[in-house]
């Protein structure tokens, strides 16, 4: 015979039981992770070689290609595009700007030597073998700082956070791909060197360097050299030498050892070192 009592009892374990299935049910919803900011990788970096270096030679631009660098040097009445021997520091062949400009960055593409100018607005086209001036160019920004290429466009930026591509022929700007770490706008980008797909860049006023992805202008990693100095022994020289050795500039790549080398203005030498690849 089933009661009242009976049927109170079965409720009460009827809702004892729902009760239970519920929190096993909260129990067991998947908790959202909690979002982590993303940001550029940090790349740690090797010493590997050292090569003697012009100490006189306010780097701005560098360039590897057989076994020779080609370089741009800077300030007024000092400037100029060089080639020298990476082994020995010895400059081989040289032309020297006039002294109404400043030699900026610089690059080789197609057998020619493209430099750029700080605040002259103009660019020149030399010839790779003599460095005789072939042509000459302007551009629309107020300086001139870095540059680079990717084969097909020349690449420059102009102390701003943009990376200005050029056609190499009509020298027209094509595009500007903005630089950002994060999302935040990165100023001051100087000298650069394109390996293996990225831009690599160093900023004004440090001693980091900078991957940067082409197409979107992300910050994809960083690289700090500021204890370079103490490692390569030329922090001492600081205050030995007439011309101090001032802040890290110049990235080149030999794309057949895939070595990179380093170098910095009035740097008496030049490190060959193992990033990320």
């Amino acid at each position: 015979m089933i009661t009242n009592r009976n049927i109170k009892a079965l409720l009460v374990v009827c809702l004892l039981l729902a009760a239970c299935n519920n929190n096993s049910t909260e129990e067991k919803q998947p908790v959202a992770p909690t979002a982590q900011p993303s940001g550029p990788a940090i790349i740690s970096y090797q010493l590997v070689a050292e090569y003697p270096h012009d100490a006189g030679a306010f780097t701005e631009g560098l360039q590897y290609i057989d076994g020779k660098l080609y370089e741009s040097t800077g300030q007024y009445g000092a400037s100029d595009v060089r080639i020298t021997d990476l082994k020995t520091g010895k400059v081989l062949l040289a032309n020297k700007m006039d002294k109404k400009y400043f030699g900026e960055g610089l690059t080789v593409l197609n057998g020619n030597v493209y430099q750029l100018t700080y605040r002259e607005n103009a660019g020149f086209v030399y010839d790779a073998i003599h460095l005789k001036v072939k042509n000459t160019f302007r551009f629309n920004t107020e300086e001139g700082w870095g540059m680079t290429n990717d084969g097909t466009y020349l690449i420059y930026d102009d102390g701003d956070n943009n990376l200005i591509y050029l056609d190499a022929k009509t020298f027209a700007e094509v595009k500007r791909v903005p630089v950002k770490d994060n999302g935040e706008a990165v100023d001051n980008i100087n000298e650069l060197e394109y390996i293996k797909g990225y831009i690599y860049a160093n900023r004004w006023k440090t001693d980091i360097i900078y991957k940067i992805d082409p197409h979107t202008g992300e910050v994809v990693a960083k690289a700090d050299l500021s204890d370079l100095r103490q490692k390569g022994g030329i922090a001492e020289m600081s205050m030995t030498t007439a011309n101090a050795p001032e802040v890290l500039n110049g990235i080149a790549y030999d794309s057949t050892g895939n070595r990179i080398f380093i170098t910095g203005k009035f740097w008496p030498k030049i490190f060959e070192i193992k990033l990320d690849n």
